[in-house]
């Protein structure tokens, strides 16, 4: 079965999602037979290179909420991450454009390693206060996740895979979905949001019924 995850590296419920996908993918009697391919998506591309305010600043002002309103909504998400095991600190996290962690995700997807980087990019942005545009911070992330340090650098010169994450965010519109994380399910069934993990157990469950009931026809 095959799982395609379209999510944003600045998307804190993406983080939790993944978190809570990643229990039910674990307990799932099948999971060896289970193929997960990660997509980008950007949730603001319009967002430039280096934002000089904080992420309640910028949220403030994208979603024209007071920045009270938005600390609170951070206590929420803060408390939601907690009880994934995530350390969400919203005061040290430095706004930026996703796009070149993107990048990053595509090289890694070709040498077998998205996973790790996908989870060192959401954990770093979200955990650790790094700036997922600035170049030796990328550097690092994906030279300890193994990849070869001059290829990401020349990636990060070059921005060659950039069509590859644009690919993805049209393939997400194609496909209809507009706000993330979204799970496809073998091209066929669909959950969207950070779910319970009995969610996505479910769905599991179902998706397998149903791809092993048509190999019986």
């Amino acid at each position: 079965m095959n799982i395609d995850i379209w999510s944003d590296i600045a998307c804190p419920w993406c983080y939790i999602g993944k978190r809570r996908f990643e229990k039910a993918l674990a307990a799932f009697p099948h999971r060896d037979e289970v193929t997960v391919a990660w997509h980008s998506f950007q949730l603001d591309p319009s967002l430039p290179a280096h934002y000089d305010g904080t992420e309640a600043q910028y949220l403030s002002t994208r979603k024209g909420m007071p920045e009270e309103q938005v600390r609170q909504m951070f206590a929420h998400v803060r408390e939601q991450a907690a009880g994934e095991g995530l350390d969400y600190d919203f005061d040290s996290l430095v706004v930026a454009n996703s796009v070149r962690g993107h990048q990053l995700l595509h090289l890694a997807k070709e040498q077998g390693l998205a996973g790790e980087v996908k989870e060192a990019l959401l954990s770093a942005h979200f955990e650790h206060g790094t700036d997922i545009g600035d170049t030796e911070a990328l550097v690092r992330i994906g030279v300890r996740a193994g990849l070869d340090e001059q290829t990401v650098r020349d990636e990060l010169v070059s921005g060659s895979r950039i069509r590859a994450v644009e690919a993805d965010i049209d393939e997400a519109a194609a496909l209809g979905i507009r706000s993330v994380p979204t799970f496809v399910l073998d091209m066929t069934f669909a959950v969207s949001g950070a779910q319970p993990v009995e969610v996505f157990t479910a769905a599991l469950d179902r998706a397998w019924q149903a791809s092993h009931e048509d190999a019986r026809k």
